[in-house]
């Protein structure tokens, strides 16, 4: 079965069969690595492509520089990049440089996870969660990870 990957670098949509996503996959269009273990920044470009034509679920964190939990979590989320890809891909938003995709998703609080599978939301929770608590959480919203 063949899945679609964004490239977090050029924004095209990749078709690859599902069981080569562990194999370090390359984009074919500019030949960089699909997966990096390490989160991507949404903005108003890669938006599109990062939320809606992925088949594999994307977690988003929304966060800003000023709040404190943001900033205790960020090295949490980093990690589960590291360890959750290539069946979750993960993604930062910054509320305040982003503020019109911001809007549309209706953030109030922040840190905020969202949590989208084929360009739907289908879960979000607020606050900082220690790494066993976000693996937990992933797992009750039928993520494998």
């Amino acid at each position: 079965m063949s899945i679609n990957v964004s490239c977090p670098h050029c924004n095209v949509t990749n078709k690859l069969p599902e069981p080569r996503l562990a194999d370090g996959p390359k984009c074919g269009k500019c030949k960089q690595l699909l997966f990096q273990g390490s989160s991507i920044d949404i903005n108003a470009a890669n938006f599109t492509s990062l939320i809606q034509r992925n088949d594999i679920p994307v977690l988003v964190d929304c966060w800003a520089s000023w709040c404190g939990p943001c900033q205790q979590f960020a090295p949490t989320f980093a990690q589960a990049a590291q360890v959750f890809e290539p069946k979750l891909r993960l993604a930062k938003l910054n509320t305040e440089t982003e503020q019109a995709i911001a809007a549309k998703w209706n953030i109030r609080s922040i840190p905020t996870l969202i949590l989208f599978r084929q360009g739907k939301e289908i879960a979000r929770t607020s606050g900082a969660l220690p790494l066993p608590q976000l693996k937990q959480w992933l797992s009750q919203q039928g993520v494998e990870i």
